[in-house]
């Protein structure tokens, strides 16, 4: 079922080669494939980027040698020549940055200080797009820091929104590789306002970026300590709901997960479930299935066995695998609480079975529920049963309270019918 459920293949296409590796690093050390295999795969994955000394490591473990192979020799050195002629030229630029009076001037109006920088430095735009071309060009030898550091300066100054737009996409993935987590959060809402409002992108080039940008953001999401609630503000935003539904489905496993592990966004739940039951004939897996089955359902025995298939589907995903403790936790407590609202008195040796705990430490964890979440319950330990004291409101208390915008809603009707009274008879007049 492991490899069943493996989506690093669906996600490949939306990611850079460098987002990638991550992935495939993780599913060596979780062993779902071959070794041999994933060897091959980084290898096909990197073999025309400047990164020589790792495709070289590649190379003999693949063929067990210690051979160095004449083409990846040269191409070490021809990276290192580039490098060494870019260094230089970029210097020339860094070198101006660095003036103090340079830095205050950038301070202000960009095509202003561009025309400064040319009439004083001599610093045209085709030595400012050098930081781009330098950027880019460390950033595939896996010099991620150094890039970021580019790219940004590059912004800073140009005013080829183009390429701006290109930096803005290298500078977010380097600090994901980077592991800066605060930075990433920034680039990526930038680069949701910059999709969201560049008006020469087509509908399609839009759709195409949006799918992009949910794949890259994952990374962030589930590593920035307030990531989930960030996947479940930008994820059910119209636009990206819609881009999931149309082209990565199977991105629900992480807005489910998102969803059932945060404390803050239970009243999204319900928006979660039409989504996922939308989209049951596309896509499923043991995640979104688990949801199906407790709340459409209310199927506690097909959740409970779901719910066992989710530990070891999380345990071998990248990204999910983190919160695996979590998850399990909260959807234990989503089917407790699920099955008191439905329930007046519950066994506990049977709820325990459902929650997959042992006897006593189901016990325990029941008696914890009703105390953190202040259920109306009380624990009966001859019978070994759960009392819900569910309040009966009187008829006359539910007459009051569905009347209560009675009143309102009469007015409202009262004004739309004066409204169309007075259209009517202006018509009449008009046609007189």
């Amino acid at each position: 079922m492991a490899t069943q459920h493996d989506l690093t293949m669906r996600m490949i296409p939306f990611l850079d080669r460098h987002l990638v590796l991550p992935l495939l690093q993780f599913l060596e050390i979780k062993e779902l494939y071959a070794a041999n295999d994933l060897l091959k795969a980084k290898y096909d994955l990197f073999r025309n980027s400047n990164m020589a000394d790792f495709i070289l490591e590649l190379h003999q473990k693949i063929h067990n040698t210690s051979d160095v192979p004449k083409d990846i020799a040269e191409k070490r050195q021809q990276v290192l020549s580039k490098m060494e002629q870019l260094q230089a030229e970029v210097q020339k630029v860094m070198e101006v940055f660095e003036k103090p009076e340079v830095i205050s001037t950038l301070r202000q109006d960009k095509a202003q200080s561009l025309q400064e920088l040319k009439e004083n430095y001599n610093l045209t735009e085709d030595k400012i797009d050098l930081l781009y071309e330098f950027g880019q060009f460390e950033y595939d030898c896996g010099s991620y820091g150094g890039a970021a550091d580019m790219l940004y300066h590059f912004r800073v100054l140009t005013t080829n929104d183009d390429r701006a737009f290109s930096a803005l996409w290298g500078k977010m993935a380097a600090e994901i590789l980077t592991g800066n987590w605060e930075v990433a959060v920034e680039e990526m809402q930038k680069l949701r306002e910059a999709i969201d409002h560049k008006s020469t992108a087509t509908p399609l080039q839009q759709l195409q970026q949006r799918t992009w940008l949910i794949h890259w953001s994952l990374f962030i999401i589930f590593n920035h300590p307030r990531g989930r609630d960030s996947i479940i503000d930008m994820f059910f935003a119209p636009q990206y709901i819609n881009t999931i539904q149309t082209s990565c489905p199977w991105v629900l496993r992480y807005l489910a997960a998102a969803v059932v592990t945060s404390k803050r966004r239970k009243n999204q739940m319900k928006e979660l479930v039409k989504v996922i039951e939308q989209e049951s004939y596309e896509y499923r897996d043991p995640v979104t299935e688990f949801v199906e089955a407790l709340f459409i359902r209310f199927d506690f025995d097909g959740a409970q066995k779901k719910l066992k298939e989710c530990e070891e589907v999380l345990t071998n995903d990248f990204f999910l695998g983190p919160i695996q403790d979590d998850f399990i936790e909260s959807a234990r407590q989503y089917i407790s609480e699920t099955y008191c609202r439905i329930h007046q008195k519950i066994n506990i040796k049977e709820m325990t079975q459902t929650l997959n705990l042992g006897q006593e430490e189901g016990e325990k964890w029941i008696a914890n529920l009703i105390r953190d979440t202040r259920v109306d319950a009380k624990i009966d330990f001859e019978e070994n049963t759960v009392v819900m004291n569910t309040p009966v409101t009187s008829i006359y208390q539910q007459v009051i309270e569905r009347s209560k915008g009675l009143n309102f809603r009469s007015g409202v009707m009262a004004t739309a019918i004066k409204r169309r009274e007075g259209q009517g008879a202006s018509k009449e007049v008009s046609a007189q």
